[in-house]
């Protein structure tokens, strides 16, 4: 064989290996992550010894704690068949919002990009499938599930964020969006149709957590309409809460864990055996205004929420499996319908779980779901909302990306 023959063969075979790793990642998903070498997989699949308060949850529906009396605890169950399939051989990715508008509407926003090549190899040349294509990122459903809006991403006027995250319908029917990109510095206003009304901050420009004109990777939005002011959850980036005018867009504050001025500096990781952290972790993943005017702010890393007055004082903290590494345990909360607002809801992306806690003396009182991928069960829950009726929403980012319903059972 001369020497341009044999140039020639290893051409052609490196060729052929090329397409082979191509194919694999076309039929594997690109949005599948491999096992990871650093955590030896057991080959023993002997039942093991649970530890009571390590177990998860065996129940479809809501698994009462030891000693607390069902009958005061509100009871759900996960409805399978909410929502209905989405038209147009759409498909959504990582579902990374979730909100309860006034007419008991769901609206979520979801990461298109995150889908994989197989998940939508209806757009491959040639199609490799019959289905899907990307729905877009804003999906506005009714309470039966049936899609009523659609819309979303890149436009004029605005700067539609990288990597969306985060949701919120105010009572003047203005959707509120965030994103937690490298460079998403902004949130945005829209109509409940897509037109564009108001950007806070602007892509790429972000400063750190005291820059009163750009945010760092926003994670969540709260709009107190009363005083035309929007709280946003700041961030994947920075350690803070801060607050605009709602209608210009006007800094007017804002603080750190224990209402302390944020700060920047290097932190070490989260250590259970360790005094709290005097600064929030990142990300500061959630904003929620209480109606007897209390902020709550989940610091999901630190495995709390802190619990604030307007104006940023410090009146109390919680925590929640405080073993928890990774991502930490508090990712979401709302607040239940009642007057008093006697519990919270909250959803825990580790343990993969939905809590229901006792709101004054914040002690769990029963759990939703566990591990896993069927109805009801959960992989990286991310967010959760609430209707009228007390009925329960959550969202699941990484691969689970869906939105699921828990009906409320009990008045």
């Amino acid at each position: 064989m001369t020497r341009a023959s044999r140039i020639a063969c290893l051409l052609a075979l490196l060729a052929i290996a090329i397409a082979g790793v191509a194919i694999f990642r076309l039929h594997a998903g690109q949005a599948q992550e491999p096992a990871s070498a650093a955590l030896p997989r057991s080959t023993d699949f002997t039942p093991r010894s649970i530890p009571q308060e390590r177990r998860a949850t065996m129940s479809q529906s809501t698994e009462v704690a030891a000693g607390v009396d069902a009958k005061t605890v509100p009871q759900f169950q996960v409805d399978p068949f909410w929502p209905k399939p989405l038209p147009n051989n759409w498909l959504v990715g990582q579902v990374s919002g979730v909100h309860v508008d006034k007419r008991d509407h769901v609206w979520i926003i979801h990461r298109p990009a995150s889908l994989s090549d197989r998940e939508v190899g209806a757009m491959s040349n040639p199609p490799i499938s019959k289905c899907c294509f990307p729905a877009p990122p804003v999906l506005e459903f009714d309470p039966e599930g049936n899609l009523v809006r659609h819309w979303g991403g890149a436009g004029a006027g605005y700067e539609w964020p990288a990597s969306e995250h985060g949701i919120f319908v105010d009572s003047n029917d203005f959707v509120w969006i965030g994103g937690n990109g490298e460079k998403d510095s902004q949130i945005l206003k829209f109509t409940l149709d897509g037109k564009f009304v108001l950007q806070i901050g602007k892509s790429g420009q972000g400063a750190g957590s005291n820059d009163t004109r750009n945010l760092g990777k926003p994670a969540g939005i709260q709009i107190d309409e009363a005083a035309h002011e929007v709280y946003v959850a700041d961030g994947y980036g920075n350690r803070r809460v801060i607050v605009f005018d709602s209608e210009t867009g006007a800094y007017k504050r804002h603080w750190g864990a224990y209402g302390k001025t944020p700060s920047d500096a290097p932190m070490p990781a989260y250590n259970p055996a360790n005094p709290p952290s005097q600064q929030f972790g990142s990300p500061v993943h959630c904003v929620r205004l209480s109606k007897d005017n209390l902020v709550y702010v989940c610091d999901r890393i630190n495995n709390r929420y802190q619990v604030f007055r307007k104006d940023g004082t410090f009146v109390s903290e919680s925590f929640f499996e405080k073993d928890t590494l990774l991502n930490g345990s508090v990712s979401d909360l709302v607040l239940s319908t009642d007057s008093g607002q006697m519990y919270i809801f909250m959803v825990d992306g580790v343990n993969n779980e939905l809590r229901i806690v006792d709101r004054n003396s914040a002690k769990t009182m029963a759990r939703i779901g566990r591990p896993g991928r069927m109805a009801g069960q959960f992989h990286v829950v991310h967010n959760i909302a609430i209707d009228s009726r007390g009925n329960l929403y959550t969202t699941e980012v990484n691969t689970g990306q869906r939105v699921q319903k828990f009906r409320r059972l009990n008045p």
